[in-house]
């Protein structure tokens, strides 16, 4: 059998195929929807982790949609005329979305893997791969063929789901894959340019678009910005091959540079082609090496006239690391001498470079020009509510607010506590006093932090109507403290919760609340 990447694809220039194609796919409920109705929620979870013996059980009948379903997603040859009750069969072989079924001439099979999608405003979209590649990962097909071009996976929905989605002129999807960013930024971009080094993801990229109905992007190959220019973006985002391995072995996952290198060139490069307001949003890897904190590591890839939010979600020493993307590319089944000599040269790379563990997380850059940027690293590995792109637009602009009002500015305004913030009280039973109180996020990013008395007071009487100022002098009062001396420690209290979304300022976009009160 010969490997995805050397199998032919499908035709990307006939639009008109690809038409009748998706019509006939919806007619027969080949959608998220009619999959989950289909298959039942336990089977559709399998398929996600590369498991298919579930859905094969499910559809032994001879419904339109189960045939789609074993002809696409499952890989099964099916009886010619069962298709051809389906889908527009003569078109789709001569095309190439099919082929014939082999020595088994009564049959027909796939060339790729299509695999329904469900946009974020209900559209049926559709996302195009190699064979098996529509369900799992490289570790769900067994090759390591260098040009493989996966499917979804749980990066590309992240990444997708942080990204901010106001409309923009212009959006640069680096390194598409299958194309699944590009299709996201076609719903609020007027024009889509997608890249990739290998050329057979550009090649997929196109069907996955044109088969889900949406306009074609500017397909160009190459590395990074280089098939781009000087051109400027307003958003650029990239889900990069961001494995840090001892020599690339599959171009969908290794970069082909040294460590950490290639995640920090995709960042410092953004700035240069990112227009004022811009947002670039990248998945990436870094190191963590010994004798270096990780949060200055990641504080120098930020490049001038941005602003930064780095968020580090997970945390893997490299024994874990290695295992991981060792397993992903199916080097667990290999010859086990073969795999243990893999381990060692990944160990030995480390080593080397005294990497300890490596970090994964999202990184956001907004292009401000500012004369001192705003720069925030973090640790987060707690679970958040997604989609969290207005979560993320809405953390640079209260970094905007912060940064143009002072503390006599801040303790003049008024505030608005955010939505679903609830307040926990921790200590011991029957304790007159809590030892500390916790505010805690119920959506976006479900922060909890701690406060004292007096910014949990604060808080929860932050309505809009009064200014942080009168507020304090009145929490003074109560607890019988210098009015002068509350109003000096406290703006720092305030900046934290402004900054982390506890509290908002009244009257910013999005607040129409009565702004200053004296």
């Amino acid at each position: 059998m010969s490997s995805p990447a050397a199998s032919a694809l499908p035709a990307a220039d006939r639009d008109d195929v690809a038409a009748s194609l998706r019509d006939a796919l919806l007619a027969a409920e080949f959608t998220a929807d009619g999959l989950l109705e289909l298959l039942g929620a336990p089977a559709y979870a399998a398929l996600a982790r590369s498991e298919t013996v579930p859905a094969l059980r499910a559809t032994r009948g001879d419904t339109p949609l189960e045939t789609l379903v074993r002809l696409f997603l499952l890989q099964q040859p099916a009886a010619r005329e069962r298709v051809a009750a389906v889908l527009p069969l003569e078109a789709c072989l001569a095309s190439g979305w099919l082929r014939e079924g082999g020595q088994d001439h009564g049959t027909v099979a796939a060339t790729v893997d299509v695999r329904p999608y469900g946009g974020p405003d209900g559209e049926d979209w559709f996302i195009v791969s190699d064979l098996g590649c529509a369900v799992g990962g490289a570790g769900g097909i067994g090759s390591s063929d260098e040009g493989v071009v996966l499917g979804v996976g749980g990066a590309s929905t992240t990444l997708a789901g942080i990204t901010v989605r106001t409309p923009v002129a212009s959006a640069l999807d680096l390194g598409t894959g299958s194309g699944i960013q590009a299709l996201h930024a076609a719903r609020h971009a007027t024009r889509v340019t997608a890249t990739d080094l290998n050329p057979r993801a550009l090649h997929i990229t196109a069907l996955t678009l044109a088969l889900s109905g949406v306009p074609a992007a500017d397909l160009r190959e190459g590395s990074l910005y280089e098939p781009v220019g000087d051109a400027t973006y307003d958003l650029i985002v990239s889900n990069p091959p961001f494995v840090i391995s001892p020599g690339a072995r599959l171009t969908y996952r290794d970069g082909g540079m040294g460590g950490d290198d290639l995640c920090r060139s995709l960042v410092q490069g953004a700035g240069e082609h990112l227009n004022e307001g811009g947002y670039a949003q990248f998945l990436a890897n870094w190191q963590h090496v010994e004798g270096e904190e990780w949060t200055e590591r990641l504080r120098s890839w930020v490049p001038r006239g941005c602003d930064a939010w780095i968020v580090q979600r997970e945390v893997q020493d490299i024994t874990q690391y290695a295992e991981l993307w060792l397993r992903d590319a199916g080097d667990h089944r290999s010859d086990p001498a073969a795999y243990a000599a893999r381990y060692d040269a990944w160990l030995d790379e480390f080593e080397a470079r005294k990497v300890t563990s490596v970090g994964f997380g999202w990184i956001t850059l907004r292009k401000s020009s500012a004369a001192e940027p705003n720069i925030v690293v973090e640790e987060w590995p707690h679970p958040v509510e997604q989609p969290l792109g207005d979560t993320v637009r809405a953390h640079f602009e209260r970094l905007d607010w912060l940064r143009t009002h002072d503390d006599a500015a801040l303790l003049a305004s008024s505030f608005l506590l955010a939505g679903e913030v609830v307040q926990e009280q921790v200590g011991l039973p029957g304790a007159e006093d809590p030892e500390h109180v916790v505010l805690r996020q119920g959506r976006g990013m479900r922060r909890a932090t701690k406060v004292d008395t007096v910014g949990a007071g604060f808080a929860g009487v932050c309505d809009g109507t009064l200014s942080a100022g009168r507020i304090l002098d009145a929490i003074a009062q109560l607890v019988g403290e210098e009015q002068v001396l509350l109003r000096d420690r406290t703006p720092a209290q305030i900046r934290t919760l402004v900054e982390q979304g506890f509290i908002e300022p009244a009257g910013a976009p999005g607040n129409p609340g009565p702004g200053q009160a004296g």
